[in-house]
């Protein structure tokens, strides 16, 4: 009769933990979601491009791919554009928009046609 009554007492003691072998399988996954959360954290917060989750922000990227192309990656609100930049030269018939000016700072001022240059403006003429 001692040996039930034993048998009966070691089983009580069991927890849950002790009855099931693939408990701690849990407990990997929700580490590695957050590990996993915790490394876009650090790459958005790197790259400062958390800009491109806010759906009102304009944002522009230039990105230099590794056989020496560049992509201009556009994001105006919630249109994404992406432009690639080549080393060919384009040709034709065209129409002159305006002209560009390099100021002293090294800025670079774009003037329509027909607009005055920048910089200080003559006194008139009497």
């Amino acid at each position: 009769m001692m040996r039930f009554a034993d048998r009966d007492r070691r089983r009580a003691s069991l927890s849950a933990e002790d009855e099931d072998p693939l408990a701690g399988i849990a407990n990997l996954f929700d580490v590695s979601v957050a590990f996993i959360v915790a490394l876009l954290i650090a790459l958005f917060t790197l790259l400062s491009s958390a800009d491109l989750l806010n759906p009102d922000s304009n944002v522009t990227l230039v990105r230099q791919n590794n056989d020496g192309t560049m992509d201009i990656i556009s994001k105006q609100r919630s249109r994404i554009k992406v432009q690639r930049v080549t080393k060919d030269s384009m040709s034709g018939d065209g129409e002159r928009l305006g002209v560009a000016y390099r100021l002293p700072g090294g800025q670079v001022v774009y003037v329509p046609e027909g607009q005055a240059p920048p910089g200080p403006t003559p006194a008139p003429k009497p």
